[in-house]
């Protein structure tokens, strides 16, 4: 069990039967009544974000998240499909399973997938992916890479704001956790 004073970043707790990572806390003493923790938790199966206010003596149990490495196959009706890197096992999951992770897989890109009592909640990808551009205004001469920015469609049907000077077959550098443009390849 963990108490609220074991509350630290990226801490994964079970709460009102989801499972929560801290985002944020903060341990509030205020001039008059008891002591409280104010935490921002982001349920890991929906994504959404709540606030809640703990008292110092509430425990938790700590939910313990297995990351596998595994490789993005291919989508085909509706699934999206991996592979165990390490026992070469399949797993199929829906879109609402991997949410945003959409747009940024490509196949045979390299992830880790997120296990909670042996089901598939989620992704882990990384930090940076290279996608081509398969539609964009095409770039002037003269454009700088600070001289504003246009939409390009990727591979994947993500949409990205870049320099002018990104042309259609240029591969780029794709910040995941943003979704912005990081840098041409």
């Amino acid at each position: 069990m963990i108490s609220t004073s074991d509350f630290r970043t990226g801490l994964t707790i079970e709460f009102e039967g989801g499972i929560y990572t801290i985002v944020d806390f903060q341990h509030v003493k205020p001039g008059k009544g008891a002591a409280f923790v104010r935490t921002k938790l982001k349920n890991i199966e929906t994504g959404a974000v709540i606030e809640r206010a703990f008292n110092p003596r509430d425990k938790f149990e700590q939910a313990h998240i297995e990351r596998r490495p595994c490789q993005y196959l291919y989508a085909g009706d509706g699934q999206w499909h991996f592979m165990d890197t390490e026992t070469y096992e399949q797993y199929a999951l829906s879109k609402e399973d991997l949410g945003d992770a959409v747009k940024f897989l490509k196949e045979n890109l390299e992830l880790h997938l997120q296990f909670y009592k042996g089901r598939v909640i989620g992704v882990d990808l990384p930090v940076l992916v290279e996608l081509e551009v398969v539609e964009t205004e095409p770039g002037i001469r003269g454009d700088t890479a600070s001289g504003g920015s246009k939409p390009a469609v990727m591979e994947t049907g993500l949409v990205v704001q870049v320099p002018f000077f990104i042309n259609v077959g240029d591969k780029l550098r794709i910040d995941t956790r943003t979704g912005e443009y990081s840098e041409r390849v």
